[in-house]
C-alpha cells in the first residue's frame, strides 16, 4: 500500500519487449546492479535476501566515494506490482512503485510511481523529471538484458544434445589470423571469439555460462574474461570460473602447427546442452 505520506512527483510508462516472466527474473536479480547499470551504481553489498524480494547497500556513482543508500525489494506478484524502497541514505522513505501489465505475446507495459518524502512543491517537477530520466536509462539496459536472455533461451534444445566427437576448423596461416583479431567465429553450431592474450592464441565462447550474458566485447584483464551483465570472471586459457568455479566457459582448443603455421581451432566435444545455468 502506497503512504499517504509522501509525494507523487512523477510516473514512467513504456512497453517493455520482455514476457514478464523476464521482468520478475530480473527484478529479483540484485547482482547486475553494479555492472549492468553501471553508470548508476557503483558498488552493491547483498543484506538479505528472500523469495519475494532482497535488502542490499549500494553506493551511486553521483554520489561521494563513501556515500552508501539501502535498497529493499518487495514483490506482490499476485497483484503484478512490485516496492522498490529506499531504506537509509539520500532518499530514505522514498517508495516506487512498478505495475506490470501483459500488452502482447513477449511484451509487458509497465507503469512506475515515484513517491518522495519532504519535496517543497517548487522542485516536484525537476524531481519527477530526474526520476523518469535515470528510469529511462536503467529499463533501456535492463530490456536489453532482458531481450538477450529471451533469445538465447530460445535456442536451447528441448531435449539432450547427442555427443558427438570434436570438430577442428582451419583458420589460416599464423600472420593472416592476426591481422583479423579478434575474430568472431561459429563451430558446432557455438559461437567464439578468438584474441591474443599475451602473445598466446586462445579462443573462449560468447555465451556467460550463468545466465547467457554476451561475451562478444567481454574486457580481458590478467588473463581472465569478465562478464558485463553480472561482473562474473572466467580464466580465458581454462574456462575455470574465478568467483563460482562451478561454472565453466566454453572454451577451444587453438593449435599453431610449428611446421605449416596454419592456426586450428577445435571445438571440446559437445556431450550435453552447456552453458544453460539458470542460478
Amino acid at each position: 500500500m502506497e503512504s499517504t505520506a509522501l509525494t507523487h512527483v512523477g510516473t514512467y510508462r513504456r512497453r517493455v519487449r520482455a514476457a514478464a516472466a523476464r521482468i520478475w527474473e530480473n527484478v529479483l536479480d540484485w547482482e547486475h546492479l553494479p555492472w549492468l547499470h553501471r553508470t548508476t551504481f557503483r558498488d552493491v553489498r547483498l543484506l538479505e535476501a528472500r523469495r519475494d524480494g532482497w535488502r542490499v547497500s549500494t553506493g551511486l556513482q553521483s554520489a561521494g566515494a563513501g556515500a552508501r543508500i539501502g535498497i529493499e525489494t518487495r514483490l506482490e506478484q499476485s497483484k503484478s506490482r512490485y516496492l522498490t524502497l529506499t531504506t537509509d541514505g539520500p532518499g530514505q522513505g522514498t517508495e516506487i512503485w512498478t505495475q506490470l501489465e501483459r500488452a502482447a505475446e513477449g511484451a509487458t507495459d509497465i507503469e512506475v510511481r515515484f513517491l518522495v518524502p519532504a519535496v517543497p512543491p517548487e522542485r516536484v517537477a525537476s524531481i519527477g523529471d530526474a526520476y523518469v530520466r535515470l528510469y529511462t536509462r536503467l529499463w533501456d539496459e535492463d530490456e536489453g538484458m532482458m531481450m538477450r536472455r529471451t533469445e538465447m533461451l530460445a535456442r536451447r534444445p528441448a531435449s539432450p544434445v547427442t555427443a558427438r566427437a570434436a570438430t577442428t576448423l582451419d583458420l589460416g596461416d599464423v600472420e593472416s589470423v592476426r591481422s583479423r583479431l579478434p575474430l568472431l567465429l561459429e563451430l558446432d553450431g557455438r559461437r567464439y571469439r578468438l584474441v591474443d592474450v599475451g602473445g598466446e592464441l586462445v579462443a573462449h565462447g560468447t555465451t556467460c555460462p550463468h545466465l547467457l550474458g554476451p561475451l562478444e566485447e567481454a574486457i580481458i584483464a590478467d588473463g581472465c574474461l569478465r562478464c558485463p551483465w553480472h561482473g562474473y570472471r572466467f580464466d580465458v586459457r581454462t574456462g575455470r570460473g574465478i568467483e563460482r568455479p562451478d561454472l565453466q566457459l566454453d572454451v577451444p582448443r587453438v593449435q599453431i602447427d610449428p611446421r605449416t603455421l596454419r592456426v586450428t581451432i577445435t571445438a571440446a566435444p559437445l556431450a550435453g546442452s552447456p552453458g544453460w545455468c539458470e542460478t
